[in-house]
């Protein structure tokens, strides 16, 4: 095999190199797969705090990392110096690093390829993810006053806020995977994110509320969704944070608004079947494909083709094509997420999930766009047929033991739910309950969807992502609190 790729290493602004002749070197001590990431980002960011401009960072990283898979492990390695000598020192490296019993130490890249991979396979960009307004092509000062239009919209709507911080963040980072098997796959991806934080006090008590928005889009996204409102939201929450009552605790009906976005899904249920974690004994869903995990009314799908969306991708970071992954149908588990060596491992498809912060981190397996699909109730009537609970209308952080399944969450905006209304805004309330357990009971699920968009962290490595679900009725869940369930509802 011999690849020549001068063409795509000068639009990245690279010397060429011989990549045959450094996939060789790294698979010389044995090896199943080699495979190089070399990745340019610029990127910048704009933080606005205190009523003036705090912070402006504006720069460009680059460097290609090294993978090399053997025996169902992996060893990885990076470099920032792109010249020849460096990467094949890399290279050499990790591959003296692996030792195969038995290994003829001859380079082979011709080798029978299982069904998961294509030999001599190029992947280009084909996915529809157009950026109408690129931001990398506005200047400095524009992304100021873009800054400073969504700090304004929180002043506005709460003029007593102790502290407004507002960020905008845009990237533009290039990606080139070259392997063993002779994939080559090439492609541009363009993010944009406004973030704002408010701080209000009140008698002393301190309440902070965080919104934020974007995705895998260009300027054109502020045409439908106003810099202004997304600090209004903020502040909004703020306010209602400081008349809020005090949550109670115990056990009781939640109904959880599309507005909140996909939190539950994403740490209760998402990392859970990731194969990484469900094929190594660490998830409660290991061995449970085929077998009922969840309420016949509950499907979650894992879809990275989603149009703007902060998931979105046309192929993940090893060069699999993003596909729609149906995870759980109807109840019933269908799949896993699976990357590359998790494919390699257990035999499995790789599904397009095979992900990394930056080319000094290796792939693992990470969600895309994951969420709960719509049902048939319509959102009011969910709201209106619940006697009492609480009605979550906004998310925080979230942990889950992946092992067992047990999770708990923050509630940054709730409400007590009395006679089929919402009541009273409530504060510190917390869900605590278990992923398979909470989701075989779900007895109402709304025909909306919502989104929320963030960042994911594991294992040491931020992805972008993003988490959605239609309004959710669970019947009985542990709510943590401050006061006992009987002083808003004695029995």
């Amino acid at each position: 095999m011999k690849l020549n790729l001068n063409q795509e290493f000068e639009s990245f602004g690279i010397p060429a190199l011989d990549v045959t002749r450094i996939l060789g070197v790294a698979l010389a001590h044995g090896g199943e797969l080699a495979e190089l990431f070399f990745e340019v980002t610029s990127s910048t960011r704009v933080l606005f705090e205190g009523g003036r401009l705090d912070r402006v960072t504006n720069g460009m990283d680059r460097g290609v990392g090294l993978r090399i898979i053997f025996s169902g492990r992996s060893v990885y390695g990076y470099t920032t110096d792109l010249t020849e000598d460096s990467v094949l020192n890399l290279a050499q490296t990790l591959s003296e690093a692996i030792s195969i019993k038995g290994s003829s130490g001859q380079t082979h890249f011709q080798k029978e390829i299982p069904h998961w991979r294509k030999a001599n396979q190029s992947v280009r960009c084909i996915a529809d993810y157009q950026i109408l307004k690129s931001p990398r092509n506005i200047s400095l000062l524009e992304k100021i006053k873009l800054v400073k239009r969504a700090e304004s919209g929180a002043r506005t709507e709460l003029p007593e806020a102790r502290q407004v911080t507002a960020v905008i963040l845009d990237s533009l980072r290039k990606i080139l995977i070259v392997n063993s098997d002779g994939l080559v796959a090439t492609d541009s991806k363009t993010y944009l994110q406004a973030m704002v934080q408010v701080v209000g006090e009140k008698e002393g008590r301190v309440e902070t509320a965080y919104e934020t928005e974007g995705g895998y889009v260009g300027l054109e996204f502020f045409e439908t969704v106003s810099l202004e409102s997304i600090g209004r939201e903020a502040a909004r929450r703020v306010r209602i944070l400081l008349s809020a009552k005090p949550a109670p605790s115990g056990t009781m009906p939640v109904v959880i608004s599309s507005e909140a976005g996909g939190t539950m899904i994403h740490e209760a249920v998402g990392h859970g079947l990731e194969a990484d974690l469900a094929c190594n004994g660490l998830s409660v869903y290991q061995g449970k494909l085929g077998q009922s995990v969840a309420s016949s009314l509950i499907t979650v799908l894992d879809d990275g083709t989603l149009p703007a969306k902060r998931g979105s991708y046309a192929f993940d970071d090893e060069g699999t094509p993003s596909q729609k992954n149906v995870l759980i149908e109807n109840g019933i588990l269908k799949s896993y997420m699976v990357d590359r060596l998790s494919a390699m491992k257990f035999d499995l498809m790789a599904t397009g999930n095979g992900r990394r912060e930056s080319f000094r981190h290796k792939p693992i397996v990470r969600m895309t766009n994951t969420y709960i699909a719509s049902g048939s109730d319509d959102p009011e009537s969910i709201l209106q047929q619940t006697d009492w609970g609480i009605f979550v209308k906004a998310m925080g952080g979230g942990q889950v033991n992946t092992v067992t399944g047990d999770f708990v969450f923050a509630v940054t905006e709730g409400y007590l739910i009395e006679g089929g209304q919402l009541g009273s805004p409530i504060r510190g309330a917390t869900l605590v309950g278990n992923g398979p357990k909470v989701l075989s009971i779900v007895d109402r699920v709304g025909n909306d969807l919502g989104f929320s968009t963030g960042t994911c962290g594991k294992d040491g490595q931020g992805a972008p992502v993003t988490d959605a679900q239609p309004t959710l009725r669970i019947p009985e869940l542990t709510v943590g609190g401050e006061v006992p369930v009987s002083t808003y509802w004695p029995k």
